[in-house]
């Protein structure tokens, strides 16, 4: 299972895939999340819901199984990554690991930890960062799969593609 971060959905909105002009990136995402095993979490939603934008609308709309609820298996790996971000590295500001379990990060982090899942994120590792706690160093000290999306998204076989309409009425425009 792939446990999608927010800042997939939030940089694909903004910067490659707006809802506007990309659906089909957000249709193939609602579309094959069973097939591919694409999910996210609660606390994900939960931060995308607070944008109140289309992003919004869309996160409203997937399905509730979209979001990967937690269950008891989780707690152990929930318990294991919090001690770790109080007394694991002492090269992180008290501020620091206060903010890192008020966010979706642990949570998306310590699922994946209790299930064997990969993350997929576009943050990059930061192995001498103080002020904030990154997914990608999470992942390296308890050996949790990483994968950032374009990546994934081509090994999955996501495909945008012109609607035939579109693309007929576009070529006979440039034969014009």
């Amino acid at each position: 299972m792939y446990l999608l971060d927010a800042n997939v959905f939030i940089t694909a909105k903004n910067f490659y895939y707006g809802t506007d002009f990309a659906p089909g990136f957000w249709e193939w995402i609602a579309a094959e999340y069973t097939a591919n095993d694409l999910r996210s979490i609660p606390a994900v939603r939960d931060e995308l819901l607070a944008q109140d934008d289309e992003l919004t609308a869309w996160a409203r709309r997937m399905p509730s199984d979209f979001w990967r609820q937690e269950v008891d298996a989780d707690v152990p790996s929930l318990r294991t990554i919090a001690a770790w971000t109080m007394t694991g590295d002492p090269r992180f500001l008290q501020q620091a690991r206060t903010d890192f379990l008020a966010t979706a990060d642990y949570r998306l982090v310590a699922q994946a930890h209790a299930g064997g899942h990969v993350v997929v994120t576009h943050e990059v590792p930061q192995p001498e960062g103080k002020k904030k706690i990154k997914i990608p160093d999470v992942c390296a000290v308890f050996a949790i799969s990483r994968r950032e999306p374009f990546g994934l998204f081509r090994e999955l076989g996501l495909q945008l593609v012109r609607p035939a309409v579109a693309s007929a009425r576009a070529d006979s425009t440039l034969i014009e």
